[in-house]
């Protein structure tokens, strides 16, 4: 009787064992769920800082990419890579540019803790979007002087369409790639 006790226990643990298997221990079929965007922005350990920032919209909000140069670039240089846009490569991933057409127009001009950012007359205040404005505001920034001030704490002076009435409008680039304007 003992034998066949055992035989049966072991029988039923076996069966126990095969249908919490099958079961997949209650944790039901479901499909792909948004994680959210890729890691951007961040340098490899080991890796040169011969890097510029470039800030382009994406299907997550703005996204930093890191080119690489042979020196260090003005806020100028990098301004004008930016109106190239993105290569295809960064296309392929979703990203994209906002800011209008004007390459040889856009003039920027780094001071001590800050970048004048002169809009041609040609691009009205209509064609500057808050996206179009952060991409150019945080990409200036990054490009800013290293060492001197981190890209958080430049002011960006976005000089547009002036009037001799008028004075420029100032923001900073966000530690999220947003902008925020500067009062005071």
């Amino acid at each position: 009787m003992i034998r066949r006790l055992t035989a049966r226990t072991t029988a039923t643990v076996a069966a126990g064992v095969i249908a919490s298997t099958l079961a997949g221990c209650g944790i039901t079929p479901t499909g792909p769920a948004p994680a959210g965007a890729p890691a951007s922005g961040i340098q490899r350990p080991g890796a040169e800082a011969r890097t510029v920032q470039l800030y382009f919209a994406g299907p997550y909000g703005l996204r930093a990419v890191s080119r690489p140069t042979d020196r260090p670039l003005s806020p100028q240089q990098a301004l004008d890579l930016l109106l190239e846009g993105p290569t295809p490569a960064e296309r392929d991933r979703g990203l994209v540019t906002q800011v209008p057409p004007m390459a040889g127009q856009l003039t920027a001009t780094a001071t001590a803790g800050a970048v004048d950012v002169y809009i041609p007359l040609t691009v009205s205040s209509g064609d500057l979007d808050v996206t179009a404005v952060a991409q150019l505001a945080c990409t200036a920034a990054h490009a800013h002087v290293p060492g001197d001030r981190p890209a958080t704490r430049i002011d960006i002076r976005i000089h547009e369409n002036l009037a001799p009435s008028q004075t420029p409008w100032t923001v900073r680039c966000g530690p999220n790639g947003t902008v925020t304007p500067v009062t005071g």
